[in-house]
């Protein structure tokens, strides 16, 4: 969601944070703003726009932009609508400070209400302005330092926040603070300067020294001194510096025209380098740090229970077909937002999956915190290196597909799909459930995944022929069976994201009890009927689509002859094994919602409405 970068040190602070901004585009947003500081006897200087960072660059452009520290953001509207005035950095009362925000301030009406009886005015409809009012009234009343008055107001505080506090009386000094929603420091060489982020990818480029704050830690950056850590209750923290290797050209398209194209013709590379050092060929083994330091629990364990959001509940949704498979054991999935209310019946002896691209999911940050406070065991299945969740769970794996810029997700589906297959092999392997046979037979298989995704990836230019039949479809169903299903809700998802198609995936055999009564000639039916052992099944509910003169779009496997009297359009894969079937048909169903969408003429890489990390509730 919102997007935060701060500066401060003996660099002009302004174009080192418009090109973080570009780097957090694809967070989601609907506005920007920068806020500049020169010395302290000049006023803090606050540019904001609607839109993109591209116009507020145009509006910053003749304006004064001196000044080595500042504070930039972008918006995803919560409170109030998506125009400047409620767009970040937020002036307090006498222009003295400005800060940053990004979460929800729970308590925030009732906090107005109290800084209004005070005299204090508000010029926006946000949580965030009555935040900065507040530090300041702190600041004032109690006669304390910027930090203290942070400190003291977070205290009074109910929510969640990433913030960057920035006091014209004190120049050169930022003070940071965390509660559910990531705040990284990078530091500079001899504490120099310093660098702020919601995630590490805006910084990296000018240091690979970071710093993660936890919750209810705040952060004290002067340029000159050490970082000094603090607890909300001001307890020292010891700094835990940590060397963060991040592939810059990941942050680039790379020729492509689209990161989401370039991130769909990753997926080759990314999973041989998911893959690597875990599954070892020539000993027909699949090794995993998670497993072996975990064992016992992982052995033992009564129930695996799998909590996500989006494509990563999709991607849930496999991981607890290939325990249940390999390790014969019960898996439940269930969204992380409902398994967060739902009073979930949760102990000791229950392994809990967390599944996360961003590892900043706040519904899944928050469902991990329940089950740990249970006393389950946590795995976390992430992409990003030294996420929240990494940092909350037991144990788990990185999925190392490297940073994804598109909001629709694509090479983070199959990494975590990759990872739960290795996981669900070295598990079983330990408990003895796998024949020797179906788990070698499985490793040569996956090992062989990459080279089939490019074969899929070759026929890009046939998908796009095809998606320009159905880019003017109003509602689309996609059907699957057995480990195809998830796939289905998978291609589904990523056609509604893109598209603004209105599309459902589901099991094939429901079709009958309702998705049915939709079908008629101007229905499009995505089939995923690949060559599983339901494959005949498959084959009869394309027959009741065709009864109803529906249109058929199917992907088959190579060579297949029976499905293709049957559909419009067919789009092949090559073979593979039936639990490894996912890493193949989810990409063409990726590369036709990518054309479909282009051929709209649409924002393929920042969908409306859209937040990359979804940090808030």
């Amino acid at each position: 969601m919102c997007g935060i970068v701060g500066y401060s040190g003996c660099r002009t602070a302004y174009p080192l944070l418009m090109q973080g901004l570009h780097r957090l585009e694809y967070r989601g947003y609907d506005s920007a703003g920068v806020a500049l500081m020169a010395d302290a006897e000049e006023k803090i200087k606050v540019y904001k726009a609607t839109g993109k960072v591209a116009d507020l660059e145009a509006v910053a452009e003749n304006q004064d932009c001196r000044g080595t520290v500042g504070i930039a953001h972008t918006r995803w509207a919560t409170h109030g609508a998506p125009n400047t005035p409620n767009a970040h950095p937020h002036l307090s009362e006498s222009g003295n400070l400005t800060l940053v925000h990004n979460g929800i301030i729970e308590n925030y009406a009732t906090l107005r209400e109290q800084l209004r009886a005070k005299g204090y005015h508000f010029r926006s409809e946000t949580d965030t302005e009555v935040l900065i009012q507040l530090i300041e009234y702190t600041e004032v009343s109690r006669g304390v330092s910027l930090q203290d008055a942070v400190r003291m107001a977070l205290s009074k505080v109910i929510g969640a926040y990433a913030i960057i506090v920035m006091d014209r009386r004190a120049p050169g000094v930022l003070v940071a603070a965390r509660k559910s929603s990531p705040m990284v420091i990078g530091l500079g060489e001899n504490d120099s300067e310093f660098f702020i982020a919601s995630d590490a990818s805006p910084i990296a480029e000018y240091t690979r020294r970071m710093v993660y704050l936890n919750d209810e830690e705040m952060a004290v950056c002067v340029p000159g001194q050490p970082l000094s850590v603090v607890t909300l209750q001001n307890a020292e923290v010891a700094v835990d510096v940590q060397h963060v290797d991040l592939d810059l050209n990941m942050l680039e398209k790379g020729g492509y025209d689209h990161f989401m194209l370039k991130e769909i013709f990753d997926q080759p590379q990314c999973l041989e380098d998911c893959m690597r050092g875990r599954v070892l060929l020539n000993h027909k083994r699949v090794i995993l740090s998670a497993v072996t330091e975990h064992r016992q629990a992982l052995v033992n364990a009564r129930r695996f229970l799998f909590v996500s959001c989006g494509t990563s509940w999709h991607a849930g949704l496999i991981g607890g077909q290939l325990i249940e498979h390999f390790c014969r054991v019960p898996a439940q999935v269930m969204y992380a937002s409902e398994f967060r209310y739902s009073n979930p019946v949760v102990g000791p002896g229950d392994v809990v999956v967390a599944i996360s691209q961003s590892g900043e999911t706040a519904d899944t940050l928050a469902a991990m915190q329940i089950a740990r406070d249970a006393g389950a065991t946590l795995l976390g299945v992430v992409n990003a290196v030294g996420s929240s969740i990494a940092r909350l769970s037991d144990a788990g794996a990185y999925i190392h597909v490297g940073p994804e810029i598109g909001v629709a997700s694509t090479k983070a589906f199959t990494g975590q799909v990759t990872v739960l297959t290795m996981m669900a092999l070295a598990i079983a392997r330990e408990k003895g459930s796998v024949s020797d046979c179906e788990y070698e037979q499985t490793i040569e298989e996956l090992v062989r995944i990459p080279d089939k995704i490019q074969t899929i990836l070759n026929q890009h230019d046939e998908i796009r022929r095809v998606a320009e039949h159905y880019k003017l479809a109003s509602n689309v169903l996609y059907l699957g069976r057995g480990a195809n299903y998830p796939v289905a809700m998978e291609g589904a998802l990523k056609l509604k994201e893109i598209s603004y198609i209105h599309a459902e995936g589901y099991p094939a055999a429901e079709m009958k009890h309702g998705p049915i009564a939709l079908i008629d000639e101007n229905m499009p039916v995505v089939f995923i009927a690949t060559h599983q052992h339901i494959y005949e099944k498959t084959i009869s509910n394309m027959q009741e689509v065709v009864a109803r003169k529906g249109r058929i779009l199917a992907i088959v496997t190579e060579g297949d002859t029976q499905v293709r009297q049957m559909a419009e359009h067919v789009i092949e894969v090559p073979e593979t094994i039936d639990c490894l079937v996912p890493l193949l048909s989810v990409v063409p169903l990726q590369i036709l919602a990518y054309y479909i969408a282009v051929g709209k003429g649409l924002d393929v890489d920042q969908p409306r409405n859209l937040a990359k990390s979804v940090t808030v509730e």
